[in-house]
């Protein structure tokens, strides 16, 4: 199964999100710079996949079916999408092989945008996952945000990470929530099944979003380990151990995000604050997280 954004032609639980957006547009005050925040897995950049769809395929054959929530898959501007090649999209993220997204794709942008369009349609820049963007990226990306060019739109995806005041500052923000069981209710949707049934419940907690529920079950599927007989503990054993988080960048953020959990289950204050500052470094400078696991497991899991 791939859960990537750009593919998702159904919204699930973001319904009401996306309404208040389209209603903006369809009376004519749709914001040009918008941030999408919440958690990571929330199903931001997808909604934001469907508010452009929505907008792009309004006079084109294979409209966005507003009433069920559904991109149709034979839609002009869908499909270009997933070419890479719609003229009135521009995606920037941070690529597979690096750490941060660096200023050459900022420029890259710019002089697409200083470029004629096409047609008369509205043209939409999406950035996923703003907090990683570097300083110098920042400041060039600024300029653009304070005098876009007409008939542009941005669209900021925002992890709930630190970023720095002066881009909130100039976006109108929209901040996307779940309820613990509006994530199971959509996770379930998406699988077609009950996901609680998959699933220990020791590794069930009220941060999980249907993004990491998703996570969650790909990674059992793909090493074979069965989640429903296995303790926090001896999850997180099996991915240092096993070095899975080398594997993958989403099996690390998960891997962190469960020791956190586990702290939060077990009695450890006094090494709590220590571990958690040295991940926040790991993530930040972009550190060796093998001797980190190593000090955690030593200390923590076998102490």
């Amino acid at each position: 199964m791939n859960l990537s954004p750009s593919t998702q032609i159904n919204l699930f639980g973001l319904n009401n999100f996306f309404l208040e957006l389209t209603n903006l547009f369809d009376q004519k005050k749709f914001p040009n710079k918008i941030l999408l925040s919440g958690e990571k897995g929330s199903g931001k950049c997808t909604l934001a996949y469907h508010i452009i769809n929505y907008i792009l395929s309004k006079d084109e054959d294979f409209a966005y079916d507003k009433e069920n929530f559904l991109i149709n898959e034979q839609n002009k501007s869908f499909k270009l999408i997933q070419n890479r090649s719609n003229p009135n999209f521009n995606l920037i993220d941070i690529s597979e092989d690096k750490k941060f997204i660096d200023i050459n794709q900022i420029r890259d942008l710019i002089s697409n945008m200083n470029k004629s369009s096409f047609n008369d349609k509205i043209r939409f820049v999406l950035i996923d996952n703003i907090e990683f963007l570097n300083k110098n990226s920042v400041n060039a990306l600024l300029k653009i945000l304070e005098e876009p060019n007409t008939n542009v739109h941005f669209i900021l995806i925002h992890n709930n990470k630190k970023i720095l005041p002066t881009l909130s500052s100039r976006c109108l923000n929209f901040k996307i929530s779940l309820a613990h069981n509006q994530s199971i209710e959509i996770a379930n949707s998406i699988f077609g099944e009950n996901v609680l049934n998959k699933i220990n419940q020791d590794l069930i907690h009220h941060y999980l979003t249907p993004g990491n529920f998703y996570n969650l079950i790909k990674f059992s599927e793909n090493f074979e380990v069965d989640l429903t007989a296995i303790t926090l503990k001896e999850f997180i054993t099996v991915i240092i151990e096993q070095n899975y988080y080398k594997k993958d960048n989403e099996i690390k953020h998960m891997l962190y995000d469960f020791i956190e959990l586990f702290f939060r289950n077990n009695n450890f204050s006094n090494l709590y604050s220590y571990f958690l500052k040295k991940i926040d470094d790991c993530k930040k400078f972009n550190l060796d997280e093998e001797s980190l696991l190593m000090e955690f497991e030593a200390k923590v899991l076998n102490g």
